[in-house]
């Protein structure tokens, strides 16, 4: 499998030209999929350059780049500094994450993600671990499901929904993606039944992978991470995630006011490269859908 059947990287010029690669630095790629961003990071580095890839889905490994100056670490990025520190690594000059599920994941039927499958209702990014969408969706208790719903999915109605998923799974259990869907029909218009489908389908994912704590513990180890002068470039697919990065960037933190010194100056680990976000061209969607929905945040360690 190539990698470029694997995942078409999004963004991928704007978002390594965001890092202001130094050729002698070391960087991280959190987010390895099929390793078009981290062979575009390579591509810049000299021969005294380092890069690290993070990817815990055991499918990535099929994508592994032979090059010494490439370390690949099979492990989720919410723990970043702890398995750098295994390589001696304390600070960095640059970290990128390309948020989300890969084009791969959601094209593999059996992986559960897509609405357009029949396939076993998994959703798991990490396949080793045990909790999944079936084990959600089928044991979790009302108040649970209608949370998830409505903090991940945005949903209007979300104990509308959740009541639908507990009524069925109480005369059957819901073991697949085209049961949920089946379960789901007739409670959106139909001219709003795919956008629907995929907040659920979102809500349980990002609940199954704990997808907004990685993102907030990552985001959070970067301020000692990454060395003054060096950057951050992520790109998300969703407003939750968005969201999340943006607040961070302005504020060096998730909630509350920014924080000012006696002066007046913001403290604040980062500044923004880039205030108003990078979008995909035409071009770039039309080549790959996927982007179509892709947000890139560039920032610098101040």
């Amino acid at each position: 499998m190539s990698s470029e059947v694997y995942h078409i990287p999004v963004l991928l010029n704007s978002s390594v030209d965001g890092l202001n690669i130094n050729p002698d630095g070391s960087y991280v790629d959190v987010t390895f999929g099929g390793g078009g961003h981290s062979k575009e990071i390579l591509s810049r580095l000299s021969s005294k350059g380092r890069l690290f890839a993070f990817d815990q889905d055991a499918d990535a490994q099929k994508n592994l780049i032979e090059d010494d100056r490439f370390f690949f670490i099979s492990q989720n990025f919410q723990f970043i500094k702890n398995y750098l520190m295994l390589y001696g690594v304390t600070q960095v000059d640059g970290v990128l994450a390309d948020l989300g599920v890969s084009s791969h994941q959601f094209n593999q039927a059996e992986r559960g993600f897509s609405i357009r499958f029949e396939g076993d209702l998994d959703m798991r990014m990490n396949q080793d671990q045990e909790f999944s969408a079936k084990t959600l969706v089928n044991q979790a208790e009302f108040d649970r499901l209608a949370d998830v719903l409505r903090l991940y999915g945005e949903l209007k109605s979300p104990g509308k929904v959740a009541n639908a998923i507990i009524n069925a799974r109480n005369e059957r259990s819901i073991e697949t993606t085209g049961r949920l869907v089946e379960v789901l029909s007739g409670l959106e218009k139909p001219s709003k039944r795919n956008q629907f489908l995929a907040q659920v389908f979102q809500a349980i994912r990002i609940e199954v992978n704990q997808e907004m704590k990685v993102l907030q513990d990552f985001l959070e180890s970067t301020v000692d991470l990454i060395k003054p002068g060096g950057r951050l470039s992520v790109i998300s697919y969703h407003s939750l995630e968005d969201r999340l990065v943006k607040t961070f960037v302005k504020k060096g933190k998730f909630k509350g006011e920014l924080e000012k010194d006696f002066y007046g100056n913001p403290i604040r680990p980062f500044k923004e490269v880039n205030r108003k976000v990078i979008v995909p061209t035409e071009q770039e969607i039309k080549e790959n859908t996927r982007a179509r929905s892709a947000k890139l945040r560039v920032a610098e360690k101040i």
